[in-house]
């Protein structure tokens, strides 16, 4: 878990408001939308290094590190961290802004995995 004084790592790549309808009763934002918030992220930012179509292939880690709440910015920052021959691992980080201009905290962190796709959807080599 990181302290305040961190700064996110990567390109801003998402941003986008927690909404009622993205909570449970207690007013916290559900995990699976803030995983989805970031396969979004993920997916532009392999995209566009991949010049084409990508799918996520795996979810190596994810880490909640705090909850986000209704009306939070959530801003998703993007890093690509290793090439293979189809894949590309993506490093990526959420942090939200609490009440759409307060404090800035990291809420969760993992690392995605992609995969380069052709037009028929089969695994595609990268361009080195």
């Amino acid at each position: 878990m990181g302290d305040n004084n961190e700064t996110p790592r990567g390109e801003l790549t998402t941003r986008t408001l927690a909404m009622p309808a993205d909570a449970n009763p207690s007013g916290d934002i559900f995990g699976g939308w803030v995983l989805s918030q970031m396969d979004i992220a993920g997916g532009i930012a392999a995209g566009q290094h991949a010049q084409g179509r990508v799918a996520t292939v795996a979810i190596d880690a994810m880490s909640f590190i705090r909850p986000v709440n209704i009306g939070d910015i959530l801003c998703v920052y993007a890093e690509i961290e290793r090439f293979g021959r189809t894949s590309i691992t993506v490093h990526l980080e959420a942090w939200a802004l609490r009440e759409r201009m307060g404090e800035r905290v990291k809420v969760t962190e993992g690392q995605f995995v992609f995969v380069a796709l052709d037009d028929d959807g089969r695994p595609r080599p990268l361009e080195p």
